[in-house]
């Protein structure tokens, strides 16, 4: 994962709507981009406190 967290901590992301996937077939996927998403907000967020 490039974020480096478990798949549990990933998996509460995507609950909360923090981190952005699509269903596939069974699978979640999470783009790159997506990733890039998450990271900036978190920046933001630390800026802004």
């Amino acid at each position: 994962m490039l974020l480096g967290f478990g798949i549990s901590k990933v998996k509460m992301k995507i609950a909360t709507g923090e981190l952005r996937s699509i269903k596939d077939g069974k699978y979640r996927r999470i783009l790159p981009e997506w990733v890039d998403d998450y990271v900036r907000d978190q920046v933001e967020r630390q800026e802004a406190a």
